[in-house]
């Protein structure tokens, strides 16, 4: 896979901004990427060093109009943390409070 196919949008959250201070930041990623994968397309696309990666699966949720019942749609996150001698991550920068 390539690197713009694993990393899919960023989240940007007030919870994820708070974590930007610690130098981690958080992504929506393929859900069939696996840690080495999305450490190795954060360094590619962004140009950083990173020290580690935390990855969650999160399953759709079930909603329902009427009878019928569906699932809004499943992905995975990773927050990736940066190691402290790499540079941040340019797009993050402007979005900090």
């Amino acid at each position: 896979m390539d690197a713009r196919d694993i990393i899919l949008k960023p989240v940007i959250t007030e919870k994820s901004m708070n974590l930007m201070n610690e130098r981690k930041y958080t992504f929506i990623v393929d859900k069939n990427a696996n840690k080495i994968q999305i450490k190795q397309a954060v360094e590619e696309l962004f140009g950083v060093d990173v020290e580690k990666v935390y990855t969650m699966n999160y399953m759709g949720k079930l909603k329902r109009v009427g009878r019928n019942v569906g699932r809004t749609n499943s992905y995975k996150k990773a927050i990736v943390k940066l190691k402290p001698n790499s540079k941040g991550i340019e797009f993050f920068e402007g979005l900090q409070a």
